[in-house]
């Protein structure tokens, strides 16, 4: 897995590229934990070259979410490929994660 880190209009873009499975969900904790720390609250997750996600990557994405709840930020996904929003849809992380077509959707809902 790669992650790949951009700021735009005070929302920090992860780049999520690889599988997101039991073997690399702990170094993409800990790179959101990171954010989180620098006083980060506006995140979102870039999903077009995210090829996998398990339930250990879905974990964090949810451990995320309600750490940034608690500190009054948001996190979103975007530009999911087909198979990877299915797997959001089915667990119903979709209701807890802004999924957005595209990484300007994406910007532009968290930049209001």
């Amino acid at each position: 897995m790669e992650i790949h880190e951009e700021e735009r209009g005070g929302v920090l873009v992860l780049a999520v590229a690889g599988r997101l499975d039991s073997n690399t969900a702990p170094a993409f904790d800990a790179a959101l934990a990171a954010r989180l720390q620098a006083g980060k609250k506006a995140l979102l997750v870039d999903c077009d070259r995210l090829e996998y996600i398990s339930s250990a990557g879905l974990r964090v994405f949810i451990k995320t979410v309600k750490a940034l709840k608690a500190d009054n930020g948001v996190l979103a996904a975007c530009a999911m490929q087909d198979h990877v929003r299915e797997v959001f849809e089915i667990s119903g992380f979709d209701a807890f994660v802004p999924i957005h077509g595209s990484r300007d959707e994406g910007l532009a809902a968290l930049s209001r």
